[in-house]
């Protein structure tokens, strides 16, 4: 009895594999996600966290992590935690099995320290016009050093932006300085300094704070003490030394004229 063609023809075997591959009941093709993407949280903050997969019917599925987690919600595809006292930077994962076949889905937690302080110096608080003076502006600790910028500004005007190579996973303080010369004008600024900590590419936000604005004063330079005196002694010896030359040329020609009037009056 002749065999008969299957209706795939040649390409049966192929189709069947792929079709085997799509099939809502394997466990070959299905994905897991995690929501949100990428996370940044300040210490001891909490967070939601959602998994999900495209598996019609996974036997199991949850979150895999350290840190205090509470299931608060789920479906047959889904499931929502509260992650909580996220203390440091970790990583998490969300896992779901399919058909014998597990996966993974993994999440980056950052944990930031925002700019709670900008201190602002100026040194000297007062200064003489064209005597140099240092702009100085210091945050304590924040994280991750990185993202942040430190501007340093004279009324509206910026005089300089620092950033920060990548630090340990620590926190750390941060400074800039400005070294500049004073000018008449720079008594009628106030100077500030602002601090700007981008957490875009963590998932994050844009973080500002802003120092308390401090003015410089301003004065214009009075002559040295030492100076003065050195000065007054000398004007006075030489106001004695001329005073001298003319009061011997003075006695000089009276004397003379006195000699003359003697030798007149023995020739008469």
């Amino acid at each position: 009895m002749p065999l008969e063609m299957s209706p795939f023809g040649c390409w049966g075997l192929p189709a069947a594999l792929l079709a085997l591959f799509c099939c809502p009941g394997s466990g070959e093709g299905f994905e897991v996600h995690m929501y949100p993407e990428q996370l940044v949280v300040e210490p001891g903050g909490s967070k939601l966290i959602n998994c999900s997969t495209s598996c019609a019917q996974p036997q199991t599925g949850g979150l895999e992590t350290a840190l205090t987690k509470t299931l608060l919600e789920s479906g047959a595809q889904w499931k929502q935690y509260l992650v909580s006292n996220i203390s440091q930077d970790t990583v998490i994962h969300c896992y779901f099995t399919c058909f014998g076949n597990q996966k993974l889905k993994s999440l980056n937690i950052s944990v930031f320290y925002p700019p709670k302080q900008v201190l602002l110096k100026l040194q000297p608080a007062w200064v003489a016009v064209g005597r140099s003076f240092t702009v100085e502006c210091h945050v304590p600790a924040v994280k991750p050093l990185e993202s942040l910028t430190l501007t340093l500004l004279r009324g509206q005007e910026a005089l300089c932006n620092k950033t920060f190579a990548r630090g340990d996973s620590g926190t750390r303080g941060a400074t800039a300085t400005h070294n500049s010369t004073a000018h008449r004008e720079d008594g009628h600024h106030n100077f500030s300094c602002h601090a700007r900590l981008d957490l875009r590419s963590l998932g994050g936000g844009i973080v500002h704070r802003v120092s308390e604005p401090q003015m410089l004063k301003v004065y214009e330079p009075r002559p040295d003490n030492q100076m003065v005196v050195i000065i007054s002694v000398v004007s006075v010896l030489l106001f004695l030394f001329v005073t001298s030359i003319l009061l011997c040329f003075v006695l000089g020609q009276h004397w003379r004229q006195r000699r003359m009037g003697a030798y007149g009056v023995q020739d008469a």
